[in-house]
C-alpha cells in the first residue's frame, strides 16, 4: 500500500502556482489506494516569515484554502507540521550524516541568493527538514512540481546516508511529478516562476477589481493588435492554458497568429484570463466562506490530523533512536 505525503508553506497567500503544481494534484490523489498525508510547513516558513500574529493567520488560511478545494480528512490527514515535534529530531539525526556538499548543491539555496534573500542557517539547512518531514511518515509517494524534484532526491540521498550507517531503517521516498501540468512551472506576472518570495504571484482567490489590476500588470511588449504574433512567445498564453479548454485556446491562439484589424490586443487576453479564474475557483471560493465562519470546524481538523501524524512520526522516530544506540 502506497503512503503519500507532501506539504505546503504558509508564507504567504498561496497562488496559482501554488494550486497547480501541488494542491490540485494533492486532492486528485486523495481518492486513490493509500495513505494520504498533507501538512502545513509552518517550520519551513520561518526561513522568510517572521510575524507571529501573520503566521497564525496564513496557517488557518493554508488549511481552509485545501479544505475548500476538496480536501475530505476522512481520506487525507491534515496537520500543522509544528504539532510533530520528533520532525526536527529526525533532522539531527540526519544533520548528522549529511555532507555539506550536498547541501550546497541545492537548487532552491542559489536560487534565493540570487534573489538577495538572507542566507540564514535554516535556509540552507532547509533540505534536512524537507528530508525529515518525508521520512517521518515512512512515505513511499511525493507528489511534487519539477521545481522540487532536487528535495526528494535529497531526501532519497539522506536516508540512503543512514541506513548505509545504521541499517534499514527509513523508507525510501519515490518521486510523483504532476503529469497533466504542461509547463515546467507556473509563470509569475514578470514570466518568472510563481513565487510569493518574488512578489510575481496572483493569489487564487484574488477577484474583482484586483484581480483585474493584477492581470493587467502581466508583463507584455508594445506591439499592436493587428501584428501578427507568434503565441509561444507569449506567456499569458501559459497562464490562460490552465484555464480554458483546448478549443477556445486554440482561437485565442489563432487570431493572435492571425493578427489584422480583428486581432486581439493584449488587453483582450488579460480580461479573459481575469474572468476564467473566477469562473474557475468560484467553487471554491464559496466553501472557502463556509470555513472562514466556522473556524472550530478547522481546529478540529487539524487536532485530529496531528494526533495521527504524530503516532507514525513517534514510530518512526523511536526506530531512527534505536537504531543509532539512543534507545
Amino acid at each position: 500500500m502506497s503512503t503519500v505525503l507532501s506539504g505546503i508553506q504558509p508564507s504567504g497567500l498561496l497562488h496559482l502556482g501554488n494550486y497547480f503544481g501541488a494542491i490540485r494534484q494533492h486532492i486528485a490523489l486523495q481518492d486513490e489506494p493509500g495513505e494520504h498525508f498533507y501538512f502545513i510547513a509552518d517550520y519551513h516558513s520561518l526561513t522568510t516569515l517572521r510575524h507571529a500574529d501573520k503566521m497564525r493567520e496564513l496557517v488557518r488560511e493554508t488549511a481552509i484554502t485545501y479544505l475548500a478545494c476538496g480536501l475530505d480528512p476522512e481520506k487525507a490527514v491534515l496537520w500543522r507540521q509544528s504539532d510533530v515535534p520528533e520532525v526536527t529530531e529526525i533532522a539531527w539525526l540526519l544533520a548528522t550524516v549529511t555532507g555539506m556538499g550536498l547541501l550546497e548543491r541545492a537548487h532552491s539555496f542559489k536560487d534565493k541568493l540570487a534573489h538577495h534573500i538572507k542566507p540564514t542557517v535554516g535556509l540552507f539547512t532547509y533540505p534536512i527538514l524537507m528530508a525529515a518531514d518525508i521520512l517521518a511518515y515512512d512515505a513511499n509517494v511525493v507528489p511534487v512540481g519539477k521545481d522540487q524534484v532536487q528535495h526528494v532526491e535529497m531526501a532519497q540521498d539522506m536516508a540512503g546516508y543512514f541506513n548505509n550507517t545504521y541499517g534499514d531503517v527509513f523508507v525510501r521516498p519515490e518521486i510523483r511529478l504532476e503529469q497533466t501540468l504542461h509547463m515546467q512551472k507556473v509563470p509569475g506576472l514578470d514570466g518568472q516562476k510563481m513565487s510569493k518570495s518574488y512578489g510575481n504571484d496572483i493569489w487564487m482567490f484574488e477577484s474583482g477589481k484586483k484581480l483585474k489590476k493584477l492581470c493587467s500588470q502581466i508583463v507584455t511588449d508594445s506591439r499592436p493588435p493587428e501584428e501578427p504574433k507568434d503565441p509561444s512567445e507569449l506567456f499569458v498564453f501559459d497562464l490562460l492554458a490552465l484555464f480554458l479548454d483546448v478549443e477556445e485556446l486554440a482561437e485565442w491562439k489563432a487570431k493572435v497568429t492571425a493578427g489584422g484589424p480583428l486581432g486581439p490586443g493584449y488587453g483582450h487576453l488579460k480580461m479573459r484570463l481575469k474572468d476564467a479564474m473566477e469562473e474557475y475557483f468560484a467553487s471554491a471560493r464559496e466553501q472557502r466562506e463556509y470555513f472562514l465562519a466556522h473556524p472550530q470546524v478547522v481546529d478540529e481538523i487539524l487536532e485530529v490530523g496531528a494526533v495521527k501524524a504524530r503516532q507514525r512520526a513517534r514510530q518512526v522516530r523511536d526506530r531512527a533512536l534505536h537504531a543509532c544506540g539512543l534507545r
